[in-house]
């Protein structure tokens, strides 16, 4: 199949996770299509089967903000036309599946059917999607494309809950490449983070409001004053100031590294012993995921879709949002034994197995098939 992928090109997860899927794509004998305003930064590597096409906004002084949707319907338009796409799979319903619906109308004056599947990935439909503004046009969209997928089960029930939906939602979760979770670094690497008898704790995340990033703090305030340990943080956002001096008043400074965005996250979680995630929501947990790939348990909060992932009393342990004492006891029963941390750790890595790209890729290859099959029959 000829596949055009349209996504946010960034560190978020939907952008990492349609990049991924692309390139696994491709490697099955997919021509993958990447159509966005920037080379995603999880794409590394063009090859005969994978191209990308920079949409390009020009500037007119006419408008006060650009129109992105137009130029990139336009460029659908002109992908589809000039490489034989047989389908698109648009990421994030505003503004991709939006744009994406205003090009197959285009292409159909031409008597070119294009079929759009639209993946749901959470803040589309829970935060933008769900503002009075924008909520017609999201629901348009998801009602208007061919086939739709949501992240989690989760997610699926938001959607039907705050929209008015007579399209079937699939639930494909999110996926992660287990192969490169396989690290071989060396002990002395470790030993630049932490002391032999510290426990590692890592957060990661763009550390916006809806991250509680200082629910971070406080339950690794609770487990360093029952154990040796550090904190380790990955990312840059808006709450970054606000901890820095959450951390200097409970004065723990000196146990909290600042990594900001860091390239070498899976050096960092393969040397780690606790992931904290005490979201106020999550559409699906890729962090979480990705933590648990590297045999990391998860002490999270039990909202949206991390309960999919994160398995209560197997891989973590999941509490209440804002619930930071049971949080903290929680972590410190999983780290106070060694025996119990290695149990964890493992389980950890054996519920990340579920989620591996081998298991996740097929299905959508199938949404693929059957989309493209009905679309022959109209």
């Amino acid at each position: 199949m000829k596949i055009g992928i349209v996504c946010y090109p960034t560190f978020g997860g939907s952008g990492v996770v349609a990049t991924e899927l692309g390139l696994e794509l491709s490697k099955r004998g997919h021509q993958i299509h990447f159509i966005t305003y920037n080379q995603p930064v999880r794409l590394e590597l063009l090859s005969n089967n994978v191209h990308y096409h920079e949409v390009n906004v020009p500037e007119y002084p006419l408008f006060h903000y650009q129109p992105y949707e137009l130029a990139l319907s336009s460029k659908l338009v002109d992908m589809v036309k000039l490489h034989g796409i047989e389908i698109l799979h648009v990421h994030y319903a505003i503004p991709h599946a939006y744009a994406a619906y205003m090009a197959k109308k285009m292409l159909q004056e031409e008597g070119i059917h294009v079929p759009i599947v639209t993946t749901l990935h959470g803040t589309d439909i829970t935060l933008v999607g769900s503002h009075p503004f924008y909520k017609p046009a999201v629901t348009f969209s998801i009602n208007k494309s061919d086939a739709v997928t949501a992240v989690s089960q989760s997610l699926k029930d938001d959607t039907l809950r705050l929209f008015d939906i007579n399209n079937d939602i699939h639930v494909v979760p999110n996926f992660i490449d287990l192969e490169k979770y396989n690290h071989g670094f060396t002990d002395c690497q470790r030993g630049m983070m932490a002391k032999d008898d510290e426990k590692i704790i890592t957060h990661i995340s763009n550390l916006r409001p809806v991250k509680r990033v200082q629910d971070v703090i406080k339950v690794f305030y609770g487990i360093q004053k029952a154990l040796p340990a550090k904190l380790m943080f990955i990312g840059e956002g808006p709450e970054k100031e606000s901890i820095e001096n959450q951390c200097r008043d409970l004065g723990i400074s000196d146990k909290v590294i600042f990594f900001g965005r860091s390239n070498e996250i899976d050096k960092i979680l393969c040397f780690s012993d606790l992931f904290l995630l005490p979201s106020l929501t999550e559409s699906f947990g890729l962090a979480a995921l990705e933590a648990m790939a590297s045999g990391v348990p998860v002490i999270s909060s039990n909202t949206g879709g991390i309960p999919e992932v994160n398995v209560e009393g197997v891989s973590g342990y999941l509490s209440e949002v804002g619930d930071v004492e049971e949080m903290s006891k929680n972590a410190i029963h999983i780290l106070k034994d060694e025996d119990r941390l290695a149990q964890f750790k493992n389980n950890a890595r054996q519920e990340a197995l579920k989620f591996d790209l081998h298991e996740i890729v097929p299905q959508y290859e199938v949404i693929y098939q059957q989309t493209l099959a009905k679309a022959l029959l109209l």
